[in-house]
This record gives C-alpha cells, structure tokens and sequence, in this order.
C-alpha cells in the first residue's frame, strides 16, 4: 500500500472533500461550525479590547487616539489573520479532508520523508503548545463571563472565583457523558451569541459614527509608530482577539472547509466586528467605562440575561478547546508521540466523538490551577495569547513546505506567500513574548513540559525497537526451520501482534521456548499507522501467505482512527483469511523496563520514558482485543 498526500490544487474551491459530509446539509454544517468553531473567537470580544486599551493607557486616562488604533488593529487581525491566512489559504492545506497541527505535521512529513527531523519537531512544539491554549482557555472564558456579575451587584464580586471554580468543575464532570446531545444545541445558542453582539455594537454604534475611521489601517499603524514599546504591549493584548484562529483549521474534518468559510465570513466576522467597533464608540463617549465595556454596552436591566448568555457561551468555547485536545491526544497516540491511553467512544455514530479520562483529569486539574493562582482574566490575559501565537507561527512555517512540495509551487512563490503572515505572526509572538513574566510562562512551561514528554517517549520507542531487533530472529529463517523441525501442533489460530513483521515476535519464541508448541494456524499482525486521517476499507488490510502455517498481516489505520483490530480481521475474509474470534488467541508481549548502566538516553530521560512505559494504556484495550482472547507475555529489557 503506498502512502497517499494531498491531490489538492490551490485554486480549488469546496470540493471533494466536502462530500464526506453529505448526509448533513451545507446549511447544517455551517450552523454547527459556528457553535463548536467559533466559540473562542466569539467570546473573545468579553476582554480583548478592555485588555488592549488597559496595556495601552496602563491604567491611566484613555485617549480618542487609543481608541482609533486599538480598534483599528483588532478589525484588521481579524482580516489578515483569520479571513486572510486561515480562511483563504491554510484551511486549503488539508490532509484529505482533516486538519490541525498534527495533520498538517503529517502532510509535510509524507512529501518530505520520514528523514527530515525539522518537521516532526515543529508538529510536536505546536501540539505541546495546544494544550497550554486548552488550559487558559477555558479558565479566562469562564472567568470574564463570571465577571459581569460584579456589575449587576458589586457585592457579588467575592462569588465570582467560587462560581467559576464550580462551573469548570462540573464542565469537565460531564464530558465523559459525551457532547453529542449538548452540541446539538451550540449552534442556535451561538446564533443568538452573535446576533446579540451585533446588535449590542449597532447600538452605540450609531450613536458615534466617528469610530468607523478606526476601519481605515493607517490609525493602527500611527498608534504602534506613536505609542512606541507601549503599543507593542497592547499589541500583544490585541492578540487576544484571534486566539480562536487555529480551530478553522483544527475543526475542518468534522465540518467541511466551505461551512465554515461561509459562516465566518456570513455571520462571524460581521457580529464581531460590529461589536469591537460599538465598544470603541461607547469609549469614545465615555472612557471611564474601559472597567467591562462589553457588558457596559447593554441597558441595566439585560445585564443578568447578558451574564448568563456570557457563560453559556464560555462553556462552549471551552468544551470545544477540551474536545479538541482528546482529538490531538488521540493523533499524537497514533503518531507514536504520547503512550497509549484509554480512549472511550462516547457515541455510536460519530467518530469525533471520544473522551479520554485522563486527558480530562489533568485538564480540569491544570485549569483550576491558573483560575486560582490569578484569580480574574485580567491576571490571566497576560498568560494568555504566547501559546497561540507560537501555534501560529509554526503552522506558518509548515503551510510552507506544504505548498512547496505538495502543492508543487516554487520554494520562491510559496516563501514569498508565506512570508507576509510569517513576518506578522512573529511580530505579536515577540509583543506576547513581553509578558512571559507576567504570566507567560504558564503555557510556556506546560508546552515545554510536554515537548520532553513526546521527544522521550519517540526516542524510547526507536530505541526499545532496536534493542530488540537484536535478539529477534529473521522471520524466513525461522519458518524454514519450523519445516524442517515441525514442533507438536495445537488447534486454533494465534496471533502474534509485532511492529516489525519481518522478525519473529519475541511473544512467539517465549511461546515456543516454554510451552513448546505451535498453533496450526499462526498470524504476525502488523499494525501501521499512516500519514492519512482515515484509510479507506479496502485498503484496510495486507494479507501474506508466507507458509502454509504462517501468515503476515498488516493493518492499516489512520491517525486520526482508534484501531479496531478484530473487525479488521473479520474484513480479510476475501482475501482468503478466515477469522473467528472464538477459535483465536492473541499473543502480546508484555515488556518489564529496567534502566541500562549504559543507556543511550540521559539518565532523567531514561527513567521518564520507563515510568511513561509502565503507565501506557495495556496493547489489548487499544487495539480492541477481547480480554479473554489476549495472553499476555512478559519479558525484561534493559534500556
């Protein structure tokens, strides 16, 4: 079977990979990208431009000026960055169909060659990155929706953190129920999210028309060339207002490219930018309400409604940054850069859905850690926005080689296509870059954290493979000899799992060394993993008649799929292979690590992938092997 990459031209328009989702409607689809997409970036008008004029004025009077260029640079971020770079350009760099950092990695890596080291280190720093966004995500969502509440009854204000702390509680306490049911209803809820926006915008807007100068480029411009090393803070703070970038892509493959196109540029953007520009005029008439302008925009007596309205649309915001680091855990499983873990399907007929505990738990755990270390979004704005912009930065850099090779462009073309949002990703890296003190360090640390994880546990895999292809036995000659000296025969069929086919499974030689017998029947099973999200059923399976007891199979499977290995097998039928569960036994080898004296792996190195190793998820439950078929074999290795 040959790996597969992108048959995309760039000038194609929604095509065949919408056809995916045709049993939904265009109109279906765009409704349910704007709850589950949209979310971050439609919340983010609850405290980006409070944040950006806070960093631009810090604290003291707010200018008309202020104004002018803070909105300015928030429509214009907006424009260039969403609708520009990821709407019009990288959401056409799919992997048949899919999207993400990962998915992108994996594009980049087949037209390049496994060889090439950049690429994987790039896909592993922007996933470790991603899961700092799924942290303060949800804390700075809940919080500044919370935070209304201060201006319904400023006697509130000591509730705020409790509520918050229980609202994030209880949002992670249902996610093992799954989200199929509650999603049904994000999209309307969301609807209504940005009718409400616009309106609230519309409102002030037309009370001060002077603020729709700030649409013009030049005000942004003046303001960083005047404001000098302070507008490079508030630029950082203008960030804020694009952090949901990212899921146009991520979320492509549930949704199609052409649903979410339309509903950004039909609902999304319009909304959005109608309510920076409204907050902008209520500024200009009064810059004392700098406080919470985006609450302060509707009358006093919809403050309650808005609040509530405010946390229900954070909690959607944040289920869909948790969703998608089970999707990401799950593609970084299959791409061998994270152990195995336990992946629960929570619905029969949608594959996105999954829930992973243990992703969830330390989730829920980190998030409430940032809620209370900085107690309010304020705090957390500073920590907000340096995991994205690096995010950003390298799917730049990957978009390049994509339209390099895959697409086939020169490497001038596409470096001088890229380099414009390059050139501008790395500006607001370098103005969020400022506030690592402040805050910064948080995704920082985590992202770092999790770049060793993934590096250690890539390294401990090639080299644990190694060490073991040198005690293994060549597979043909094993055969030869298993002629030659036929051993006593048992009925039934065994199953060897081994990720090198072309060496006898270390299960078989224990098998044969100690119970000193062969099954009439006997199977290595190869499980691959490609740089494709989903391999098509017919071409799920290799079969190899190698003798008449010995057959070589090989599965595969795309990295975004939970390898289902029994209906795998059952689908071999026509090509000669004869499966029943009842009369099979699966062999796998169950490996006791012990660190080497001379290890090729730092000693902490050596023991994190060791203690990773004892805590991956067992072979059987992730290859969806019964449990009474599965015998497990162990042996110890040094590494």
């Amino acid at each position: 079977m040959t790996k597969k990459t992108s048959d995309f031209a760039p000038l194609e328009t929604v095509g065949e990979h919408d056809d995916a989702h045709a049993p939904s409607s265009f109109g279906t689809l765009a409704l349910g990208s704007i709850g589950v997409v949209y979310g971050d970036i439609g919340t983010s008008p609850l405290y980006a431009l409070k944040e950006a004029l806070s960093a631009a004025s810090g604290g003291g009077e707010i200018a008309p000026d202020m104004v002018f260029g803070t909105v300015s640079l928030i429509l214009w971020a907006l424009v260039v960055i969403v609708t520009a770079k990821y709407v019009l350009l990288i959401m056409h760099a799919d992997n048949h169909g899919e999207g993400g950092i990962l998915s992108l990695m994996a594009l980049a890596q087949s037209s390049l060659g496994h060889r090439v080291v950049l690429i994987p280190m790039l896909g592993i720093a922007g996933a470790a990155l991603f899961y700092g966004d799924a942290i303060i995500t949800p804390a700075i969502s809940v919080l500044s929706a919370v935070e209304g509440l201060k201006l319904v009854a400023p006697a509130l204000d000591h509730y705020v953190l409790v509520l918050s702390v229980g609202i994030l509680v209880g949002l992670f306490a249902v996610q093992s129920m799954g989200t199929a049911k509650v999603a049904a209803w994000f999209g309307p809820i969301m609807v209504v999210w940005f009718v409400v926006l616009a309106i609230g915008g519309v409102l002030h807007l037309i009370e001060d028309l002077r603020i729709l100068a700030a649409i013009n480029p030049v005000y942004g411009l003046r303001f960083l060339v005047n404001h000098g090393s302070v507008g490079v803070v508030a630029l950082g703070a203008v960030f804020l207002a694009v952090t949901g970038a990212e899921a146009l892509y991520a979320d492509m493959g549930h949704f199609g490219r052409g649903p979410i196109q339309v509903a950004w540029v039909v609902m999304v953007l319009p909304s959005l930018a109608l309510n920076y520009l409204g907050q902008g005029a209520l500024l200009l008439a009064d810059p004392g309400k700098i406080e919470n302008p985006f609450f302060l925009l509707y009358p006093d007596s919809l403050l309650l409604p808005m609040v509530g309205l405010a946390t229900i649309a954070t909690v959607i915001a944040s289920q869909a940054v948790i969703t998608g680091a089970y999707s990401l855990t799950q593609q970084a499983i299959q791409l061998g850069l994270l152990p195995r873990m336990t992946i629960l399907r929570t619905s029969e007929t949608e594959k996105g859905q999954i829930y992973i505990p243990r992703i969830n738990m330390l989730l829920l755990v980190a998030v409430l850690a940032v809620v209370l270390i900085f107690k309010s979004s304020s705090g957390l704005a500073s920590a907000y926005g340096i995991a994205v912009t690096g995010t950003m930065v390298i799917t730049t850099i990957l978009a390049f080689f994509v339209i390099w090779r895959v697409w086939g462009w020169s490497p001038v073309v596409a470096g001088l296509l890229i380099a414009p949002f390059l050139m501008i990703d790395t500006v607001f890296l370098f103005a969020n870059g400022l506030k690592i003190l402040q805050g910064g360090w948080i995704p920082l640390a985590v992202g770092g954290a999790l770049v060793a994880v993934m590096l250690t546990w890539r390294r401990g895999v090639r080299l644990l493979a190694k060490r073991t292809q040198r005690e293994e036995v060549p597979m043909a000659g094993f055969i030869r000899t298993m002629e030659e000296h036929p051993s006593e025969r048992v009925q039934g069929t065994a199953i060897f799992l081994t990720s090198d086919p072309e060496h006898v499974p270390g299960a078989l030689l224990h098998n044969l060394k100690h119970n000193k017998v062969l099954h009439r029947q006997n199977v290595i099973l190869n499980v691959d993993t490609e740089d494709m999200p989903r391999v098509p059923e017919g071409e799920r399976a290799t079969v190899q008649r190698l003798s008449e007891t010995f057959t070589r199979i090989t599965l595969h499977f795309g990295f975004m799929e939970t390898p289902n290995v029994p209906r795998a097998l059952r689908a071999c039928r026509n090509q000669g292979f004869a499966f029943d569960v009842m009369k099979t036994s699966f062999f796998l080898s169950r490996r006791a690590l012990k660190p080497s004296i001379k290890s090729e792996m730092p000693r902490w190195q050596d023991k994190l992938f060791i203690w990773l190793a004892r805590r991956s998820a067992d072979a059987s439950e992730h290859f969806r092997i019964p449990t009474g078929r599965a015998v497990e074999v162990g042996t110890q290795i040094n590494i």
